[in-house]
């Protein structure tokens, strides 16, 4: 059988019915903060586009992640890989033009996905392990490369083209979403590269029987998580104007429940790329719903975890049930 001929059909229906799982939660998350917010201003068109600019860079993360969890690995690393790399754009901005400092900020997650994947595959280790590893030492560098001080950064192009700017009315952290979205969903569903990560996530031997190059789909796969993360770095510069080495690192948790509530398998073989973005909007309509209650900094990251318990304990029922 062809990766062609792949039981597609009923790939497309579980995600269809995951799909549906996170509109249902959605929905519902939205109309219970809608009626106990009601005289906050949580259910207008300002405050969810506020929601949509704040999670853009979760969202690229998630998209990314997506990715990454379709082959069955699992990234540690994105959270660091944004903090880098939005450094090293602050730093380089500083004496380069825009276009070299963009390369040299994707450059880095080009690099540790690479490394990520090239260590995996050649020591075949767990991809947790390793990218555990390389957050840490990812993290180091961060601190070392500025001692602990902020990059501020002052381009206003920059700042507006990655940040707070608008093309056409529409907010630019808006239309990166839409993009990188865009980009994830066709990858994902329209091309044959897609079909190989999720043949690769299914049965990696029955995906080598195919013909997959199967170690080759497994790097790209971590390749393009962390330079969605290394993206993610750059809008978190551009929005907050500077760099810090705290960039990106509560976002992990908030990363991985957006991905698996969205209906992406945490253990390879199926993933959604609308799931995920939902997934996203939903954990930061939740964010927004619990700061306009009053709930605490400790008290959102309870609930994120309480969210991933869920995520996590309802792929692990569906991967028993087969």
């Amino acid at each position: 059988m062809s990766v062609n001929q792949l039981p597609m059909q009923q790939l497309k229906l579980l995600a269809v019915k995951r799909e549906f799982f996170i509109y249902y939660i959605f929905l519902a998350v939205m109309l219970i903060f809608a009626v106990a917010l009601h005289d906050t201003g949580f259910f207008s068109l300002t405050n969810f586009m506020n929601i949509v600019r704040q999670t853009a860079p979760i969202t690229v993360m998630a998209v990314g992640l997506t990715f990454a969890l379709a082959v069955g690995h699992i990234d540690l690393s994105i959270g660091s890989v944004v903090a880098l790399s939005a450094l090293v754009g602050a730093l380089l901005l500083q004496h380069v033009g825009i276009p070299l400092a963009v390369l040299g900020a994707l450059s880095v997650g080009l690099i540790v996905g690479l490394i990520n994947g090239l260590l995996i595959e050649r020591l075949q280790v767990s991809s947790l392990l390793i990218t555990l590893g390389t957050m840490g030492v990812i993290t180091g560098l961060s601190r070392q490369l500025t001692n602990l001080e902020s990059v501020p950064i002052i381009d206003q192009t920059f700042t507006a083209f990655f940040g707070a700017g608008e093309l056409f009315g529409i907010p630019s952290l808006f239309i990166w979403t839409l993009v990188i979205a865009a980009l994830g969903y066709v990858a994902l569903t329209k091309l044959a590269f897609g079909k190989h990560l999720l043949a690769v996530g299914g049965s990696p031997k029955a995906a080598l029987a195919m013909g997959i190059k199967v170690t080759q789909v497994r790097i790209y796969a971590l390749v393009i998580s962390s330079m969605a993360a290394a993206l993610a770095g750059l809008l978190y510069a551009g929005r907050l104007h500077g760099a810090r080495y705290t960039l990106g690192e509560a976002d992990l948790l908030t990363v991985i429940a957006a991905v698996a509530i969205g209906g992406t398998s945490l253990f390879g073989g199926r993933a959604c790329i609308i799931g995920a973005i939902l997934g996203s909007w939903l954990m930061g309509m939740i964010n927004n719903g619990l700061i306009l209650s009053g709930f605490s900094t400790n008290e959102q990251m309870i609930a994120r975890g309480a969210i991933l318990i869920v995520a996590v304990a309802i792929g692990v029922k569906e991967l028993k049930n087969g």
